[in-house]
């Protein structure tokens, strides 16, 4: 009797579950391995049929087209660059943050909430406020120009200059990408015993000693996340640039999720919907495989 009634619980659970089930192999691994499949293929999204090529949209995308390779493997650079800089100025920026608002007793909940708000705020929303902002006559130039910093001023404004453009555009990123990671860095700070930090004043470690010998271990694997998050936006993230830049100037910001889009949906009639599919499996893979090198690297400090 009993198993009866496990057994019609269970069943009841599965009858549940399954629509959730449903909708996932449906949304998730239709459309997978839908995508997977099209990166060996060539299509425009209109004719009928696909025209198998293998491989050849990867060796493409890598070095074999003459068209496409170059301006991929700058996208590539563009990257690589913003997934050095991101991760770093985050943690950079976050951690002294989180310890200065984790020593404030008075008020502590009222800045956590201002630091929070680029967080909160719509992305879309903010990516066009910046935009305003930077523009030849915004409102950084003039601040720069009334404080009599007119020569770092841009003419072009920030995002119309090729030299600035990207770096402002990694600016704008870890701006909305510290509160995240100031709240990750105060809740881990929070944790800590105090104890641990009292028996390194006890043996005579400074201020700054305790904080990178003692703190700084234990707040690793919160850093990991951080760099995880962040690598993950870097390589991943392509939104910001196109509603800022867009690409430009003269391609000097466009990046490796933006030529994916680009080649789905900007290319005409050209079957070009293979590439953009293998292109974004080649993220895939690289989020992967830096995902797993940060987790070994943690567990190697654990």
């Amino acid at each position: 009797m009993a198993a009866r009634v496990r057994s019609r619980q269970a069943l009841t659970g599965y009858v549940f579950v399954l629509p959730a089930v449903a909708l996932f192999a449906v949304m998730g691994v239709y459309t997978v391995g839908y995508g997977l499949a099209l990166s060996f293929a060539r299509w425009n999204g209109f004719t009928p049929y696909w025209t198998w090529v293998g491989v050849g949209n990867y060796l493409d995308l890598i070095y074999r087209d003459p068209t496409i390779a170059p301006i991929v493997q700058g996208a590539a650079v563009r990257t690589v660059v913003v997934m050095i800089a991101q991760p770093v100025l985050t943690v950079l920026i976050s951690f002294p943050l989180a310890v200065a608002l984790n020593r404030i007793t008075l008020l502590r909940a009222a800045f956590r909430t201002v630091f929070f708000l680029p967080q909160v705020t719509a992305g879309i929303a903010l990516y066009y406020a910046w935009s305003y902002a930077l523009q030849p006559d915004g409102s950084l130039n003039f601040i720069l120009r009334h404080l009599g910093l007119g020569t770092i001023a841009q003419p072009q404004g920030w995002l119309g200059n090729p030299a600035t453009a990207l770096p402002t555009l990694i600016v704008v990123a870890v701006f909305g990408a510290v509160p995240v990671a100031m709240l990750l860095y105060l809740t881990g700070l929070q944790s800590i015993d105090q104890s641990v930090i009292d028996a390194a004043r006890v043996d005579g470690a400074g201020g700054l000693r305790t904080m990178t010998s003692v703190v700084w271990p234990l707040l690793l694997p919160i850093t990991g996340a951080v760099v995880v998050l962040n690598l993950r936006d870097a390589l991943q993230g392509f939104s910001q640039t196109l509603l800022m830049t867009n690409g430009g100037p003269g391609g000097h910001t466009l990046v490796l999720g933006l030529e994916s889009y680009n080649l789905a949906f900007f290319s005409g009639l050209k079957p070009t919907l293979g590439l953009s599919s293998a292109l974004g499996w080649i993220l895939f893979v690289i989020a992967l495989l830096l995902a797993a090198v940060n987790l070994r690297a943690l567990r190697s400090r654990a």
